[in-house]
């Protein structure tokens, strides 16, 4: 039975996630209690359920107190369990919440929405650290549900990576657990044939690969991440987010996480996500 539990904060896209889930052919649950998860899990079990999704609710427990154990004792009877944790930037929740005139589950009378945004963040940082983590302060819906979709078609294992190109002029992605800075490698931007044109486009392969720079960067990532692999293993985590980082997020930063993601597709599960291509 293959599980997938989404937690994250208010107004970071758990119901375009759930959705998501559902259209791939899952039993869809939404604002499900931490304390029911064990029990909703195994009735469905037992009529046959073989895929489900759960959106998490942290409004009853205060938090998702619990959450740890009850994907243990999911996983004691059996059961694949993942948990995707969805985040993103104050100011992108705070905009978010304004344009909808939704009400913020954790505000009140003497409550500003920046508080609440604070205090569920506050609550929710333990249960971070149990899944991936997915930063939607920039993608629109259809890429999420498209990450989502990709997500659920890597099998479980007990390590996943992950690959992500993003621009710096854009912030650093809040998901990435190591970050590389390769702006100082020679930029295909300012090649006028090749502006237009992404890190997955021949002729911009063709000019990165011609770079010298370009080939000891890719080396020397390659080699720091594969050297440390076993020790976040050891660690007991799940997943592992590496975020390459170029100016604009278009050329040179897609480009390695395409070559990373061939390089370390054979011996591990792999996941890529470009986000200003989204």
């Amino acid at each position: 039975m293959d599980v997938v539990l989404i937690g994250g904060l208010s107004g970071s896209g758990k119901s375009v996630a759930l959705g998501a889930l559902e259209d791939a052919g899952y039993d869809a649950i939404g604002n499900l209690p931490v304390a029911l998860v064990v029990p909703v899990v195994e009735h469905l079990a037992g009529i046959g359920a073989v895929r489900v999704a759960i959106a998490l609710d942290a409004r009853r427990e205060v938090g998702l107190s619990g959450l740890g154990p009850a994907i243990d004792t999911l996983k004691g009877a059996g059961r694949s369990v993942r948990l995707v944790y969805l985040d993103a930037r104050d100011e992108t929740l705070v905009k978010r919440f304004s344009e909808t005139r939704r009400r913020h589950p954790f505000s009140g009378e003497d409550t500003t929405l920046s508080e609440a945004i604070a205090r569920e963040r506050a609550l929710l940082a333990d249960a971070r650290a149990l899944g991936i983590v997915f930063d939607t302060s920039e993608l629109p819906a259809g890429a999420l549900r498209t990450w989502i979709k990709d997500f659920v078609s890597v099998a479980a294992s007990p390590l996943a990576l992950q690959f992500e190109s993003f621009g710096f002029k854009h912030g650093v992605p809040l998901d990435a657990d190591l970050v590389f800075d390769v702006r100082c490698l020679p930029n295909p931007h300012y090649e006028p044939r090749l502006a237009p044109q992404t890190g997955r486009d021949a002729e911009v392969v063709a000019f990165l690969e011609a770079q010298p720079e370009v080939e000891r960067m890719f080396a020397d990532i390659h080699h720091f991440v594969a050297s440390w692999l076993p020790d976040y293993a050891r660690d007991n985590r799940n997943y592992l987010t590496v975020a390459i980082g170029c100016t604009g997020g278009r050329h040179r930063s897609v480009y390695l996480v395409e070559r990373l993601a061939r390089a370390f597709g054979g011996r591990y599960p792999v996941l890529r996500r470009h986000r200003e291509l989204a």
